[in-house]
């Protein structure tokens, strides 16, 4: 009789985003935008650019204007201003709009031309960069602004200018650190909404695993148990076929039975494939050990019980034991056909031990195969779970094998 140990390896590592992650969150720039969009803006700034153009070549100091250090401007320098100001409008929508918006910071300055653009430069910036950029490209927008007032012509009183210049810039800057942290915000929420639903899925299939795992669990304790049972029933008539006519008829009596009782052990796994309940059927206990043993008697194995303390374990606790019995008794009739098997437990306060031990196979007998081990992975499992030990090896110069069990419960 053979068993096959887990080994446990480093825990793995968190999957990292994938490179199309189907929700990044916002980044330091302007997203994509489509061509249209940008199209329509550019024309809509080159408009505004065009007309503030015209209005500064053609103004002229007026009741209650600042006279300009320069009287005249020659007309060529807002028209280059303007045509500059054109030509940076479509680095405002790209990695460069930063150093597009401190540009035309300083045409405006020199001429209204640049205005329009320079105001716009002002709101994508606080609109695509974090606050601390944006806000010395609006201070940038607010001193071009500022110098132009000094030595340019304006329709307003010096402070009064200076006060709209601030408001603007102010509220433009506002207006697109705010778009930014709403941006920002419903990324947030998307992500937190996407990880979610990627922890739902992964405990949904968590839970169906542990549920399939339970399921080839109770199907390997119960019908492994039962059809072992019928093989050495069935060995048993084979092997003998000129013992007395009673004994092949009881013999052949228990093979129907185990038969029936395998078909409703298989029936009640069907049920919970198909309906999924949440137990398998009545949990067995401690007073089932009993029954393990006489089954295993009946069918010609040389198996004894000695059981101590009268304290009760839990329902799970006691189901656990009775499953340790029943696949040690399993394997004794595998792996050591004609042995001589000692099932021993004992109950204490807060704990019961459990061990079944066996002589090795009786000689000339063969095991039946060497087995895969996957049910005292299933014990330890189920001991773990609960807190307790299991552990299986040879004994008795290592003819014998001996399965062992502690599980503690709260007394």
């Amino acid at each position: 009789m053979t068993s096959t140990g887990t080994t446990s390896g480093p825990a793995p590592a968190p999957r990292a985003r994938p490179a199309h992650d189907p929700c990044p969150p916002p980044a330091d720039g302007p997203p994509p935008a489509p061509r249209v969009v940008l199209a329509v803006a550019w024309v809509l700034l080159t408009a505004l650019t065009v007309a503030a153009t015209a209005t500064a070549v053609v103004s002229t100091p007026g009741p209650g204007t600042v006279l300009a250090v320069t009287p005249a401007v020659p007309a060529a320098v807002d028209v280059a201003v303007a045509v500059a100001a054109v030509a940076l409008l479509p680095l405002l929508w790209t990695r460069r709009s930063v150093a597009a918006a401190l540009a035309l910071a300083v045409l405006a300055a020199v001429s209204g031309a640049a205005t329009p653009a320079a105001t716009a430069g002002t709101l994508l910036v606080a609109r695509w960069f974090p606050v601390r950029t944006a806000a010395w490209v609006a201070g940038a927008g607010v001193l071009g602004h500022a110098v132009q007032a000094l030595w340019r012509p304006v329709s307003l009183p010096l402070g009064w200018w200076l006060l709209c210049d601030v408001a603007v810039h102010a509220a433009l800057f506002g207006w697109g650190a705010y778009g930014r942290e709403r941006a920002l915000v419903l990324w947030s929420l998307r992500d937190r909404a996407r990880r979610a639903e990627a922890e739902q899925e992964r405990q949904v299939a968590e839970a169906r695993t542990a549920e399939r795992a339970r399921i080839a669990r109770e199907m390997h304790d119960t019908l492994a148990h039962r059809l072992s049972l019928l093989a050495a029933t069935a060995g048993a008539m084979e092997y003998r076929p000129d013992a007395d006519p009673a004994q092949l008829a009881a013999a052949a009596g228990r093979v129907r039975a185990g038969v029936s009782d395998a078909l409703e052990d298989l029936r009640h796994v069907i049920r919970l494939l198909r309906a999924g309940p949440d137990d398998l059927g009545p949990v067995p206990g401690l007073d089932d050990v009993r029954r393990l043993v006489d089954d295993a008697r009946a069918a010609g194995n040389d198996v004894r019980l000695e059981r101590t303390g009268d304290q009760a374990p839990p329902a799970a606790v006691a189901t656990a034991v009775f499953r340790v019995v029943q696949e040690a008794l399993t394997n004794a009739r595998r792996h050591a056909p004609g042995a001589t098997v000692l099932v021993t437990v004992a109950t204490a306060p807060g704990e019961v031990r459990v061990r079944v031990a066996d002589d090795g196979p009786a000689p000339g007998a063969l095991p039946a195969d060497v087995g895969t081990g996957t049910g005292l992975v299933g014990l330890r499992e189920r001991a773990t779970l609960l807190g307790g030990t299991l552990s299986a090896g040879p004994v008795n110069g290592a003819r014998g094998f001996a399965v062992e069990a502690w599980l503690p419960w709260d007394a």
